[in-house]
């Protein structure tokens, strides 16, 4: 038996009260944030019963159909690789949004349902009016992060990381949320990079039963552990490349999340260049490997500052301070470099 998470630090937030996102990035670490999005209409609605949820759910949907991940029983709510690895255990479907209320509706007494989950549904495309009365209002920080509904039963997004940082608000039902820093990773022992359970590799660790004789360095991982039960109205703020794991714990859940980057908007994901390091520099010897790493930790993972600093600064080129415009002819070169 592993011991217990640390809890999550929190923050008491007032509803209306501006989410400090600020000092958060400044912090880097993940923080609770309590009651934050108590007075959201979609929450109240979920105070009352579930069936008044889904009807505010409906009463804002725009009637588009929506994509959505359905498994059978079997699946136990979680999303997840098949047996082989090599593809999934659930099917992508593809109804109206009161469809999948209404299979969730038909099994909430069951005792294993079958799974159904909408992930990262853009709200101002879909329900375009929802956002008016469910809102942490970042745009007036000059955060520019629209929102995704994820809605579901007891589903379990297997612990996995993004790219952009994260304000999660748990608007129905309850979420456990276990999270560990990006150091991790090998302790995690991440899944396939394609295909993926919702885009991005996710731990195979069962965390509901862990296999220490096959996976022991999860014992590493469960140290680091932090983790926090979030009520509805509650939010969560996780930093960039932290692992998650998101649990929902009662029939009928929804969640309101906001991603967005630091960086500017004219550097790509990072995750471009790991698929290159994949296939340029991954099976090379290992004393080329040792050479491209001090070069890398040269030009790249040392300070912005450091590979141009004894050059002239009209000399630095690319080695100087990145714009919009050096973007441009970076992205350029790398396009016809592998054009050739």
């Amino acid at each position: 038996m592993l011991p217990a998470a640390t809890p999550l630090p929190e923050l008491a937030l007032s509803p209306g009260e501006n989410v400090p996102v600020q000092a958060l990035l400044a912090g880097g670490e993940p923080v609770v944030l309590r009651g934050v999005a108590r007075d959201w209409e979609l929450v109240r609605a979920g105070r009352s019963s579930m069936r008044a949820a889904m009807d505010y759910l409906r009463d804002h949907d725009n009637g588009q159909p929506v994509t959505y991940s359905w498994g059978a029983p079997e699946v136990a709510g979680r999303p997840f690789y098949d047996a082989g690895f090599t593809g999934l255990n659930c099917e992508v479907r593809r109804d109206g949004l009161g469809d999948v209320l209404d299979g969730i509706a038909r099994h909430i007494e069951d005792e294993r349902p079958p799974t159904y989950y909408v992930a990262s549904l853009p709200v101002d495309a879909r329900l375009p009016r929802l956002r008016a009365g469910n809102d942490l209002g970042l745009a007036a920080q000059g955060i520019h992060a629209p929102p995704s509904i994820w809605i579901g039963n007891r589903v379990i997004a297997s612990c996995h990381y993004d790219a952009l940082n994260n304000i999660a608000c748990c608007a129905v039902g309850r979420r456990r949320f276990t999270l560990f820093p990006p150091e991790q990773i090998a302790n995690l022992y991440p899944g396939p990079l394609a295909p993926t359970p919702g885009g991005q590799a996710v731990s195979i660790v069962d965390f509901a039963s862990p296999d220490l004789q096959r996976h022991p360095r999860f014992a590493e991982a469960w140290a680091t552990a932090r983790e926090a039960v979030l009520e509805p109205g509650d939010a969560i703020f996780m930093p960039s490349l932290w692992w998650h794991h998101v649990q929902g714990l009662e029939p009928f859940n929804v969640l309101i999340n906001y991603w967005w980057s630091s960086a500017p908007a004219y550097l790509p994901t990072p995750m471009h260049a790991l698929y290159h390091a994949l296939w340029t520099i991954r099976d090379r010897p290992e004393r080329e490997k040792r050479g491209w790493r001090a070069i890398f930790d040269h030009y790249v993972f040392g300070a912005a500052d450091q590979a141009g600093a004894h050059l002239p600064q009209d000399a630095r080129g690319v080695m100087g301070p990145l714009d919009e415009a050096m973007a441009r002819q970076l992205r350029a070169m790398l396009i016809d470099k592998l054009n050739r």
